[in-house]
């Protein structure tokens, strides 16, 4: 059964279901004007990420660091210890994190991309090959600048939209067997697993692929770091979709996935329920030794990590509250609500609906645009136009160009992505982004793309600038 607002609500027994919070304090939003956004898309080179947000009435950029947080973590806020060195919440985080992900030793870092670069500077020798599950951009770009070569092992069906595997995160252990036997164990510097991947729409990795993938590095000695993210919306998948798991909770799931692994990197940002933090985790106490030593060198002391106190316990609390199972029911049934909306008025998304956004498949939803014209951007940049909203670009802008060549890189997926922040719209908030995506849907033969004019160095995606054809 389909897990929706209306069937949750039928699986409690009720004729409806609502969050399972209430609103205390409210954010008004800015009502913009066709022509105030005409003037703010051109100004900001038709690039979402360069808009104001005093210029954006529903903001979808992203949900890193965009959550609201709850009374709870708010009075922890004022329970911050700012001692430069040894503050408790430091070890109240250290617990937290023991307790729900079961992980040994614990580096603070100011956020996710901060936990990546120290990981991959220690892990990484240069030269060696990096299979992951798809890429992500900072990650990937983390691991090439520390001299590692980006791998991708996702299964195929990743890559099609409308496949509707279940678990369309899964590792490919035939493409991770071939990669060993062509380069050599000693070669791989570490799997790079990623819970609801990303890229691909959201897409969850099930507990048999990640068992299946422990045995086989077992094998040959290969460690596996997970980029831990989005970890408790993944436990929702599995125990929604896979055998023997539907009567467990989601902290009892998430912390198994991650007993298979040996460490984790977090943007506290997204699962954690704050606005800014992350953290690096690991089992192995002489690598712990060296990221400790490095974080004091980029981020800060190792009790700190670039966070203040009050930031720590923010992300304690959150790790608490995040893995709560109303709170991802609800989370992900919004989510949800919008997917369906959306596919009800025959809308391409990526299928089946990811745990924190809709992704619009650009490239059918433009059928007559080629990938050098930007279609998501372009699409991301009309959205904004019709409505307001603000959504983001995950295809060819995001890929970048491959570094031999120069060439851009074309990936399968050239998708528009509407991500949800947790706790902050209502239901009628996704019934007014349907509306306007419908909208821009039905102009879409009267649309042309984008010319890039201006192309940072690294992560192009940022700060790029563009040119309506």
């Amino acid at each position: 059964m389909t897990t929706t607002p209306q069937t949750m609500g039928q699986q409690f027994g009720r004729r409806s279901w609502a969050e399972p919070w209430k609103i205390k304090m409210v954010e008004p939003l800015t009502m913009t004007d066709r022509a105030g956004r005409e003037r703010a898309a051109q100004e900001a080179g038709y690039n979402t990420f360069l808009l104001k947000s005093d210029d954006v009435y529903i903001d979808l950029l992203t949900d890193s660091g965009t959550n609201a947080m709850s009374d709870r973590q708010w009075a922890g806020m004022m329970l911050g210890d700012e001692a430069y060195a040894g503050s408790r919440n430091f070890y109240h985080l250290e617990e937290a994190i023991q307790t729900v992900y079961g992980y040994k030793h614990i580096v603070p870092t100011h956020q996710g991309r901060g936990a990546e670069h120290l990981i991959s500077q220690a892990a990484i020798k240069k030269g060696q090959y990096v299979p992951g599950n798809m890429y992500f951009t900072t990650t990937r770009l983390h691991q090439e600048m520390a001299g590692g070569i980006f791998v991708d092992v996702i299964i195929d069906e990743a890559h099609d939209a409308q496949n509707l595997h279940p678990f369309k995160g899964n590792v490919d252990l035939d493409k991770v067997a071939a990669l060993i036997e062509r380069e050599g164990a000693a070669n791989i510097a570490y799997i790079s697993l990623a819970g609801t991947v990303n890229m691909a729409g959201g897409q969850p990795m099930s507990m048999a692929n990640v068992k299946a993938l422990r045995a086989l590095c077992d094998q040959h000695g290969i460690k596996i770091y997970l980029d831990a993210t989005r970890m408790m919306e993944n436990a929702f998948f599995i125990q929604e979709r896979e055998a023997g798991y539907a009567d467990k909770t989601i902290a009892q799931i998430l912390k198994e996935f991650c007993s298979y692994t040996d460490g984790a990197w977090m943007s506290a940002k997204k699962d954690n329920l704050v606005n800014i933090g992350g953290w690096l985790a690991v089992n192995d106490q002489d690598l712990f030794e060296e990221l400790r030593n490095m974080v004091v060198i980029f981020e800060g002391l190792h009790t700190y990590g670039g966070l203040a106190g009050r930031d720590m316990e923010a992300i304690a609390i959150g790790i608490f509250e995040g893995v709560q199972d109303a709170h991802i029911r609800s989370r992900i049934g919004q989510v949800r609500y919008l997917g369906e909306l959306l596919t009800d008025w025959g809308i391409p998304i990526v299928q089946p609906v990811g745990g924190h956004a809709i992704f619009l498949d650009a490239r059918r939803f433009y059928p007559h645009l080629p990938q050098s014209v930007f279609p998501a951007q372009t699409l991301a940049a009309e959205l904004y136009l019709d409505s307001g909203i603000r959504s983001m670009e995950r295809g060819v802008v995001s890929a970048g160009r491959d570094p031999h060549t120069g060439e851009h890189y074309y990936p399968k997926l050239e998708l528009t992505r509407l991500t949800i922040p947790r706790r902050v719209y209502t239901q009628a908030h996704m019934d007014v982004v349907a509306e306007a995506v419908k909208t821009v849907f039905d102009q879409r033969d009267a649309t042309r793309g984008l010319k890039m004019v201006y192309e940072p160095k690294y992560l192009r995606f940022f700060q790029a600038r563009f040119e309506r054809l």
